[in-house]
């Protein structure tokens, strides 16, 4: 009787046993699905609810589960999330940010190139301009095939000019030589210097002692043909612009330099150039003014640099990068791509104890060979977040994390395992 009655007081405890764990793991899953706190892994007790939010609207707080403003349903926001004043920042699984590949970096001294590399194009010197012009009413004789963008020597004729006035005038002047008289010949000679001819023209009506009204224009210098107004058959009055002929002894560099670095610029400072069409050479040129004007597409300003063109290899259009020569300064430096601009601030991704991760304001200053200049908001030895780190500030600004001050740099804290940026 009594091996009967244990025997069936064991199957009795077995049913209820198996009822339990059943019972059990319907309330597990059931808190696991509708989103309620589920029972600590370590204590046995439940996570504090600070309050209930919807994702797509944070701001809004309910102080129980339901529907948002925006008809979704609302999720609990636990304490140990962060938030709060005695712990920082937001809390990510330390197997999520594994899965996204987060790596992190140092903020630490060291030098920072003082180099300035910037993109320029080859331009046209404008301060290298000649405009040859009609001194007197005429018709245009015989042109000589010149077409705009003709690289011409200096003294090549452009255009024969039949100008009717000018024949008269130094028909005259050679009636007055044969006079003799002195004052009457220097007013005669006077009058054609005053009529527009050149010094060349007269001397050479005196040395052949006949009239010449036609004439040949010639350009005063050597260059390329940027305009030419003259065609053949066509009349032509006083300081009518026949052509505009523009040195190429010299070129312009028109740099695209950012409008953070243009301060650290010069007159005067050496630039070296490396141009696409020449790869291998290196050459060299001076900074001569830096244009007032900001481009406000690209926020850069215009510096002009000026070198020399021999043999006229340098042609407008050409594509080139400088480089503006400097020396490194210390500074406290971060990978640049840890830098979150935000148009109206920049911050960068503190990585924290324990898994949480809190957003930094910084200001930043001058950028070289992948490192950010900090200038306040980091100290030195501080973590931050170097790739990731914009779904790190997604989630801390749904969980209304707020970012800290410039002014409340705090002191170095440890680093969370993780990969880290050299």
């Amino acid at each position: 009787m009594n091996a009967l009655r244990n025997k069936r007081l064991g199957i009795a405890m077995g049913a209820l046993l198996l009822v339990g764990i059943g019972v059990g793991g319907g309330v597990v899953i059931a808190q696991r699905m509708d989103g309620t706190p589920d029972m600590a892994a370590d204590g046995g007790g439940e996570r504090e609810i600070l309050y209930w939010y919807d994702p797509m609207v944070p701001n809004e707080r309910y102080p129980g589960p339901g529907k948002s403003s925006m008809n979704m349903e609302t999720i609990p926001k636990y304490a140990d999330e962060g938030g709060t004043s005695a712990t920082p920042g937001v809390r990510i699984d330390p197997a999520l940010t594994q899965n996204l590949g987060v790596r992190y970096a140092t903020a630490r001294r060291g030098d920072l190139e003082g180099d300035l590399s910037a993109t320029a194009v080859v331009d046209y010197n404008e301060r290298d301009i000649a405009v040859v012009q009609s001194r007197a009413d005429g018709f245009v004789q015989r042109v000589y095939n010149r077409a705009p963008g003709d690289v011409i020597a200096a003294g090549a004729p452009l255009v024969d000019l039949l100008i009717p006035s000018w024949g008269g005038a130094q028909t005259e002047y050679l009636a007055v030589r044969r006079t003799g008289n002195t004052p009457l010949i220097q007013a005669s000679r006077q009058r054609l210097v005053l009529m527009g001819m050149s010094e060349a023209l007269i001397a050479s009506i005196e040395r052949s002692g006949r009239a010449r009204n036609t004439i040949t224009i010639s350009t005063p210098t050597g260059g390329v043909i940027k305009t030419l107004g003259v065609r053949s058959g066509m009349s032509v009055a006083q300081g009518m612009n026949l052509a505009e002929i523009n040195g190429l002894s010299t070129v312009w560099l028109n740099a695209a330099i950012p409008e953070a670095l243009a301060g650290r610029l010069r007159v005067g400072q050496s630039v070296e150039v490396a141009l696409a069409a020449f790869p291998g050479e290196r050459f060299t040129g001076r900074l001569t003014a830096l244009l007032p004007e900001l481009v406000g597409d690209s926020r850069t300003v215009t510096g002009r640099i000026e070198m020399a063109n021999r043999g006229g290899r340098l042609r407008p259009g050409m594509f080139g990068q400088i480089t503006f020569g400097g020396g490194s300064t210390p500074a406290l430096l971060v990978p640049t791509e840890a830098v979150i601009r935000t148009g109206e601030r920049d911050i960068v991704m503190l990585a924290l104890p324990e898994g949480r991760y809190q957003p930094a304001q910084v200001r930043i200053g001058r950028e070289a060979g992948g490192q950010t200049e900090i200038l306040a908001g980091l100290r030195e030895g501080e973590r931050i977040v170097a790739s990731g780190q914009f779904l790190i500030d997604s989630e801390a600004s749904l969980s209304g994390v707020v970012a800290r001050p410039i002014g409340q740099a705090a002191a170095p804290a440890p680093a969370p395992r993780g990969r880290s940026v050299q």
